[in-house]
C-alpha cells in the first residue's frame, strides 16, 4: 500500500511525520508531502495547492495511492485528486471536514468561530493556528512541551483569502472511509457515514496523529486494507 499523508494546510508536515514512520515500519509505503506556505500563495489558493502538492507526489511515483487528510485538508481532496497523475485507489479523512465545493472555509465553520477570526483579522491576516485555542488548551492536547514547540514552529500567519476562497467543483476519487478522533468531527463523521463510507472512531483528540500515532495508523493500516478489498472486489 501506498500511503499519502496530508497534513492541514494551517500546520505543518510533522503531523504525520510518525504515522508515516510506523506505517513504513509495517511495509507500506508513507509519503507526507508538505502544502505549499499559505502566506507565500497568490492568486487561487486550491488550484495552486493542489498543483504543487501533486507534482511532488507525482515525483514520487505512479503507484495507485491512498490519500489521507487530516482536519483542514480535507478540503483540498478533489482539487489535489484531480491535479495528481498517479491513480487515487481510496481516500480517508481523518478529523477532517468534509469538502464543500462551492463555498468558502468560513461558510462551514461555526458561527462563533467565524465571528472571532473576521474580527480578529488584521490587514487581511490571521493569526498562526496556536493562537486560535484557549489559554492552555495546545499544552492539554500534546503534553510534551518539546513536541509541542515543534509543531509551533511549523507554523505562520495565515491570509483570510484563503478562508474566504470558494472550493472549486470536485468530488472524492475511489471508496472512502472516515476516522474520527476527537468530538468536535462527529457532525462530519456522521455526514460521511450517510455517504456510505465506512466509519471509525478512536477516542483520542485531534492532534492524535501527533501523541498516538501508532494507534492512529494502526487503524490508517487497516482501513487502506478494507478500502483496496472494495477497489478489487
Amino acid at each position: 500500500m501506498r500511503f499519502v499523508l496530508l497534513h492541514s494546510p494551517l500546520l505543518g508536515p510533522l503531523t504525520w511525520q510518525a504515522v508515516g514512520d510506523d506505517l513504513r515500519a509495517r511495509g507500506a509505503r508513507a509519503e507526507t508531502p508538505a502544502w505549499p506556505v499559505l502566506s507565500q500563495v497568490s492568486g487561487s489558493f486550491y488550484r495552486t495547492l493542489a498543483t504543487k502538492l501533486a507534482r511532488a507526489v507525482d515525483e514520487a511515483g505512479d503507484d495507485p495511492l491512498i490519500l489521507v487528510a487530516h482536519s483542514g485538508a480535507g478540503a483540498l481532496v478533489p482539487a489535489t485528486a484531480a491535479a495528481l497523475s498517479a491513480p487515487v485507489a481510496a481516500t480517508i479523512l481523518v478529523d477532517a471536514i468534509l469538502p464543500h465545493p462551492g463555498q468558502c472555509w468560513l461558510d462551514t465553520a461555526p458561527p462563533a468561530l467565524r465571528q472571532d477570526l473576521t474580527l480578529g483579522s488584521q490587514g487581511g491576516e490571521l493569526p498562526t493556528w496556536d493562537a486560535w485555542w484557549p489559554p492552555g488548551a495546545l499544552a492539554r492536547l500534546i503534553p510534551d512541551p518539546g513536541l509541542r514547540n515543534a509543531l509551533v514552529a511549523e507554523l505562520t500567519p495565515l491570509p483570510l483569502a484563503y478562508f474566504e476562497e470558494a472550493a472549486p467543483q470536485g468530488e472524492l476519487t475511489g471508496p472512502g472511509a472516515y476516522l474520527q478522533l476527537s468530538g468536535a468531527y462527529g457532525d462530519q463523521a456522521q455526514a460521511a457515514r450517510l455517504l456510505g463510507w465506512r466509519a471509525r472512531r478512536l477516542q483520542l483528540n485531534h492532534l492524535s496523529p501527533l501523541t498516538a500515532p501508532k494507534e492512529v495508523a494502526a487503524l490508517l493500516y487497516a482501513l487502506g486494507q478494507e478500502l483496496l478489498e472494495v477497489r478489487h472486489g
